[in-house]
């Protein structure tokens, strides 16, 4: 066994290494062996010191090619930085635990509920992911049910879930009658929103290469589904004629053009199309309530397939696995009762 360079150590310092080795074994301990463990040991100890920014940022690049959108890892890195990382970032994740965690969300739990929840649940995936890679150990401090729900209120009783300000149902005719009249690219796109029941997103983002014109299909891949899960949706006589009509004049790849070419219009401007119309009262969101409240109302369709039509997951696991077919005969009824109510001119008065 070498005790090292004669240029390090002096010969008294090599005749005391040496005791020492013959010591361990006398009590059956390989010397080598030892100083293996004791370097495992220092190594272990260095990981552990790894910071809690260090692991985010290791989680994040991990995870980033799994998520749907582009800028979640950039809100990721956004809310850490700006919440997590100034209470306990470059501190060892070994040494985060609950004082800190509370440290982070407390001050913006009642101010920015739906925030600091967020930022909680990355916290608590950032930690969990360090305790898998041997960073840490014991239980999560960020965890909500049974420990950080015994110190902070529930969300729900922070205040109350603010709804989408939406149009009554017999409003509509005359509203789309008015919008008819907007030349705009923000009108036409609003009007397809409404006879779609889409958000705003798989509408501002819509490409010709998704329409099947011929059979009145319109099929969002999955990318773009809030679900992420592709979405076929039935498109009303209206709503292909509105299309006929904007491919004479087609600029691109998207349906609804910006004003940079190559890039779709901004999820702004059917809002202000609203405000332009005077209606700030009312949201693009809202108009998807408005269908549903028309669905539940005037016709007998069952929730399944109105529920089917905004594209809402299924949040029973048990209902998902059993459901087989996208209900898309009964939906294309739907969408036609819903567009011959949107345009019937008698409801206008």
């Amino acid at each position: 066994m070498g005790l090292g360079s004669v240029s390090t150590f002096s010969l008294a310092e090599a005749r005391d290494k040496a005791l020492s080795c013959r010591k361990l074994c006398a009590e059956g301990i390989d010397p080598i062996e030892a100083k293996r463990a004791q370097l495992d040991k220092a190594r272990l100890e260095a990981a552990r010191a790894i910071s809690f920014k260090q692991c985010a940022a290791a989680y994040i690049e991990a995870h980033k090619a799994g998520w749907r959108n582009a800028k979640h890892a950039a809100q990721w890195t956004a809310t850490l930085t700006t919440y997590a990382y100034p209470a306990f970032g470059n501190l060892p994740v070994a040494a985060v635990d609950t004082g800190f965690v509370m440290q982070a969300i407390e001050p913006v739990w009642v101010t920015k509920p739906e925030t600091a929840s967020r930022v909680r649940g990355r916290i608590e995936s950032v930690l969990d992911w360090a305790t898998t890679h041997g960073y840490r150990r014991g239980e999560n401090p960020a965890r909500w049910k049974g420990h950080l729900s015994n110190l902070l209120p529930k969300r729900s009783r922070i205040r109350k879930v603010e709804h989408h300000a939406a149009l009554p149902y017999p409003q509509i005719p005359a509203f789309m009658v008015d919008l008819a009249s907007r030349e705009a690219v923000a009108a036409r796109a609003l009007e397809f929103a409404i006879f779609t029941a889409a958000r705003t997103g798989e509408v501002i983002g819509a490409r010709w290469s998704e329409f099947n014109l011929d059979a009145s299909e319109w099929t969002v891949p999955a990318e773009r589904m809030k679900g992420g899960v592709e979405h076929r949706v039935p498109l009303s006589a209206p709503a292909v004629a509105l299309l006929r009509l904007l491919a004479e004049d087609r600029r691109g790849e998207f349906v609804f053009p910006g004003g940079r070419h190559g890039r779709p219009m901004s999820n702004m401007s059917m809002l202000m199309m609203l405000r332009r119309m005077g209606r700030e009262d009312l949201t693009v969101h809202g108009f998807r309530s408005t269908f549903r409240d028309w669905a539940s109302e005037t016709t007998n369709f069952s929730s399944e397939v109105v529920e089917m039509a905004l594209a809402h997951a299924i949040e029973s696991k048990v209902e998902a696995a059993y459901r087989r077919g996208d209900l898309f005969a009964k939906r294309r009824e739907l969408m036609d009762a819903w567009a011959a109510w949107d345009t019937d001119p008698w409801r206008t008065g």
